[in-house]
Parts: structure tokens; C-alpha cells; sequence
């Protein structure tokens, strides 16, 4: 056998055992300790918006009967089973910080949970360029990720501090009845703000402070992420 006629056995050999060497996959080969990296941030964030998910639908149960499904599970599929941009008719096919002005609109009679969760979890996927994984020749954008841990600071807030003509809270998450009864939520957001900005530092241009200067002057203004 020549030598060019081997190079695809030893291939085909190589590749066969890193697969069963310590759960080793092939498809490791093309990706650097950035992109492996990268793929633990995606699969983290991905499970923080289901499981906020999960808590808001726990705590505003009366969104689903608003909805398109009934049940949250129902809801969680159609998440999963939409690769890419999140559109659905139902909210207008509006996306990410669109979605999510839908939560705090009066006139909106819908889902306001669905709004939430398609609205941050569309951002998010958007900052991560719609991966689901990253390999050798992907790129990230630091400043979309920069502005998507903005937004959840912002997101945050409103759900706070913004309040229907009723006086009643569009979302109840952490306050109930007046009084502050569950920081759970907080503690979710605030991962997914880490998160975002640590991968930001990750991908570079961390010293890039123009979208914090924005925040200072627009606190209640969702920030369109870089195109």
C-alpha cells in the first residue's frame, strides 16, 4: 500500500480511537479550547431560559390559557423543535427585544411568559450566531454578547419596576402581593448576565465600554444587538 493510499486508513484509525478514548469525539478535532468553551456557555444558557421558563409559567399560570398550547411542556417543545430565529405567529412573529416589549404592553393579550422567553432566548441565540456549537472557524461578536447581558439587566428591571394602569405587575416573578417572596429569578438572571459577560471578555473587544455609556443613559430601553 502506498502512502497516499494509507492516509485515509490512518485517518479512519486515528479518529476511531480518540472516539473511545474518554468519551473523546471526533468532531473535537476542529474545535480550539475557545470553541469547547463556547459550547458549555450555549448549552448553559439554553437550560437558564428553560428553567426561568419553568418558574415564570409556575408563577403565572393564568399566561398559558392566553397561549397557543397548554402546558409548559408543550411550550418547551416548541422551543426545542425551533432551530434558528425564534418567529411564531401568535406574537406577530416579533423576535428578541421586539418579543420582549410585547411582555409590557398593555394591549398585548397574549402569553406574556411565551413573549419573555421567545424574546431573551431569540437574543441569546442571535449573540451566539444561532450555533447550537462552535468549531474551529466560528466567530463571536463581544459587543452582541456585551448588549444581550445588558438587556437581561434591563429585562430585569421592568419586570420590577414597570406595572400595569391596574398597579398589578405584568409578570409576577420574585414579588408577590406586595412583598419580595422569591429571589430565585434573580439568581437565574444573574447567572445569564455572567454568563454573557464573561463570554464577551472571552470572545475580545472587552474594553469596549460604548454600550455601558448607552445603558447609563437609556436604563429602561432595550439596546438592538450589532448587526
Amino acid at each position: 500500500m502506498t502512502t497516499l493510499g494509507r492516509r485515509p486508513f490512518v485517518a479512519l484509525l486515528f479518529g476511531s480511537m480518540l472516539g473511545g478514548c474518554g468519551g473523546y469525539e471526533v468532531k473535537n478535532l476542529v474545535k480550539s479550547d475557545i470553541d469547547l468553551v463556547t459550547d458549555e456557555f450555549i448549552t448553559e444558557t439554553r437550560l437558564l431560559v428553560r428553567e426561568l421558563m419553568a418558574k415564570f409559567y409556575a408563577r403565572n399560570p393564568d399566561q398559558l390559557r392566553r397561549g397557543a398550547l397548554s402546558t409548559a411542556d408543550d411550550r418547551l417543545r416548541q422551543l426545542r423543535d425551533t432551530p434558528g430565529p425564534l418567529a411564531f405567529e401568535e406574537l406577530g412573529y416579533a423576535q428578541e427585544i421586539a418579543a420582549l416589549e410585547l411582555v409590557f404592553q398593555e394591549s398585548f393579550h397574549g402569553d406574556r411568559v411565551f413573549a419573555l422567553i421567545v424574546g431573551l432566548g431569540g437574543m441569546l441565540r442571535r449573540a451566539y450566531g444561532y450555533n447550537t456549537e462552535s468549531f474551529l472557524f466560528d466567530s463571536l461578536d463581544s459587543r452582541a454578547l456585551s448588549t444581550s447581558a445588558r438587556n437581561i439587566e434591563i429585562l430585569l428591571w421592568r419586570l420590577k419596576n414597570n406595572r400595569q394602569s391596574t398597579g398589578a405587575p405584568f409578570l409576577i416573578s420574585s414579588e408577590y402581593q406586595g412583598r419580595i417572596d422569591n429571589l430565585s429569578f434573580e439568581r437565574v438572571f444573574g447567572k445569564l448576565i455572567a454568563l454573557q459577560d464573561m463570554m464577551s471578555r472571552i470572545a475580545g473587544d472587552a474594553g469596549d465600554r460604548r454600550v455601558t455609556k448607552v445603558v447609563h443613559t437609556a436604563t429602561s430601553v432595550f439596546i438592538p444587538l450589532p448587526i
